[in-house]
């Protein structure tokens, strides 16, 4: 009985193989007619391709639909080349071709806000025309057209400094309208008296009302009254009282997106991470930029943070941050928290150890405790903490609240980082960690690496940004520009890799900076492509040339694998595609 079942079962079996092999036999036909008539790409680019991907280069790949289909030798791609459909373009000998770039921080809106509404001054222009000339013109552009603040950017945070003007002298200029001009790096500000006062800090008649703030410094004067000189989080509070909806309206902020989409793309960059979108305190960058999405405009993926100062309520600014994701969309990711840990290293208010000379200290805006619970609380909402941080001691305080209040998942990121103890590398990498890093700043003039000398504490004084450090750890490392914060560098991705090559910018002519921590050429473009789409959560869908992703890439007119690393800065974007579509130069 049981031999007789047994055949049974295997004569139900040969069956039931059987038509499974014949069913199988018939869909992998269909398959492969279908895939027959649909073999023409959109696009097919032969030439040198670097991928971001494990560093491969390849001859050619195909373009379907706004996502790469294939991605390998000429050969392969020549089979998905339909006549009077696929547009070939054979970019070999031209050049390389690549990944567009990202920029993992930088203040675009920022920038292209002050030029429509405000003052940019040069690093070169002095106290004598700041107070003569500059001040004087945006007084004067002000009262033409009925502006209630008066704001500006950009003075020399080193030179100013030693003959700083006061509240007093800006008030012989102006002194009914509020007037805050922020320095190069926009961490100091300078404002007239009526600024001071609208905020609270004193009355008009001289008293004072406040001294101190937390997280900065209402400097004072001979007289014991504010001198108009602000530092850190003093600067942000003063300008959370001027007539922030006219500086940064929803038209300004616009007409400064197809401005900052311009730039963007004539630089090579399709991926940007805003590091401030609520400078003005208001979501208006954020309709801005969902006005130009719906209306297909929108060429590049936008990171937006929002702000969150010392002075602030955590709890209400954490639920605005929350507020932002109904912004969300396939270009839009308003994924993050940004707040300040501490100042910059190379003006002194850097949270550092050891100390300055003279036994000083910079302005640590949290404590460990806030901070592990600020982060606790951001990453239950599916909030990424985004945070400027400098000094060594500042960076262990913000590893130790990601470490201990944090979520591995969310990639929780340290912007800018002067200063790593040599511990904490390997905890960023086992907690998956991420750094966006200034890797244009790596570079000094001789002049002006002779003045840090004298005011950077021991152990900073030759050293500055880590960048090959964080790949030796595994740590994910992406490159910024922080725009305008440019400290005379580049922005453009070519003249960041040259730096971070050769720890110099060639114009300065100076000595190389910290040659221990210069990157490889591929080091430095996987931190402008795939490391970038990491931090932003989109490495599945951009940031490398592969099956499967969107075709986001750059012709470059100079192959920046093997040209004379002095001549890398000269490279340009030739070309810029997003989603198979070529939109820079249109």
């Amino acid at each position: 009985m049981k031999q007789k079942t047994n055949k049974v079962i295997y004569s139900r079996m040969k069956k039931t193989l059987s038509f499974f092999a014949v069913l199988s036999v018939i869909i992998v036909t269909g398959m492969l007619a279908g895939c027959k008539g649909n073999t023409g790409a959109d696009l097919v680019v032969y030439g040198k391709i670097f991928t971001s991907e494990n560093n491969q280069v390849v001859e050619a790949f195909a373009v379907k639909d706004g996502k790469y289909v294939y991605v390998g030798d000429k050969k392969g791609a020549e089979a998905f080349v339909e006549e009077g459909k696929t547009e070939v373009m054979d970019y070999t000998g031209k050049g390389l071709v690549m990944p567009s770039c990202g920029n993992g921080h930088a203040h675009y809106s920022l920038g292209y806000a002050i030029q429509s509404v405000g003052t940019v001054m040069s690093m070169e222009d002095d106290v004598n025309k700041f107070m003569t000339e500059i001040v004087p013109a945006a007084v004067k552009k002000a009262r033409e057209t009925g502006a209630k603040s008066i704001f500006g950017q950009g003075w020399n945070m080193i030179e100013f400094p030693k003959n700083l003007p006061t509240r007093q002298q800006l008030d012989a200029i102006c002194s009914d309208i509020p007037i805050y001009f922020a320095d190069e790096e926009g961490h100091k500000g300078l404002v007239n008296t009526i600024a001071l006062v609208n905020a609270g800090i004193m009355k008009a008649d001289g008293t004072v009302l406040k001294k101190e703030m937390r997280g900065g410094e209402i400097g004072i004067g001979p007289d014991g009254t504010p001198n108009g000189f602000l530092s850190e989080q003093a600067g942000t509070y003063i300008r959370s009282f001027l007539d922030n909806d006219y500086l940064f309206s929803v038209d300004v902020a616009r007409d400064n997106m197809s401005k900052i989409q311009e730039q963007l793309l004539s630089e090579g960059y399709t991926m940007y991470l805003d590091g401030y979108s609520s400078y003005f305190f208001n979501d208006n960058f954020y309709k801005a930029a969902e006005q130009m999405d719906k209306a297909g405009d929108m060429h590049f993926v936008l990171g937006t943070t929002w702000e969150l100062d010392s002075w602030m309520d955590v709890d209400k600014a954490l639920a605005k941050a929350g507020d932002t994701k109904k912004y969300a969309s396939d270009h839009i990711k308003p994924n993050w928290l940004k707040l300040f840990m501490d100042g910059t290293v190379e003006s002194g208010t850097g949270f550092v150890e050891p100390l300055y000379p003279g036994g000083k200290q910079g302005i640590p805006n949290w404590s460990e405790e806030e901070l592990t619970d600020i982060t606790r609380k951001a990453n239950a909402k599916g909030i990424t903490m985004h945070v400027h941080v400098m000094g060594n001691k500042g960076v262990n305080r913000v590893v130790n609240a990601y470490v201990n209040g944090g979520k591995d998942e969310m990639r929780n990121t340290l912007i800018h980082v002067y200063g790593v103890d040599s511990a904490d590398f390997k905890r960023m990498a086992d907690h998956n960690i991420q750094v966006s890093e200034g890797m244009l700043w790596h570079h000094a003039t001789n002049e002006l690496q002779a003045e840090l000398m004298q005011i950077l504490p021991e152990g900073m004084k030759d050293k500055g940004y880590p960048m090959k450090s964080y790949f030796d750890h595994g740590v994910n490392m992406s490159s910024h520009s922080d725009f305008p914060a440019l400290s005379g560098s580049p922005d453009d991705p070519f003249g960041i890799m040259e730096i971070a090559l050769t720890g110099v910018y060639q114009p300065e002519h100076a000595k190389p900076w910290w040659m221990e921590e210069l990157l490889t050429r591929e080091q430095a473009l996987t931190a402008l492509t795939i490391n970038v789409a990491k931090q932003m959560f989109i490495e599945n869908e951009r940031g490398s040339i592969s099956t499967g992703k969107y075709a986001d890439f750059l012709l470059v007119d100079k192959d920046v694998l093997t040209c004379p690393v002095t001549e890398i800065h000269t490279a340009k974007t030739a070309a810029t595609y997003f989603e198979g579509k070529k939109v820079y130069p249109m």
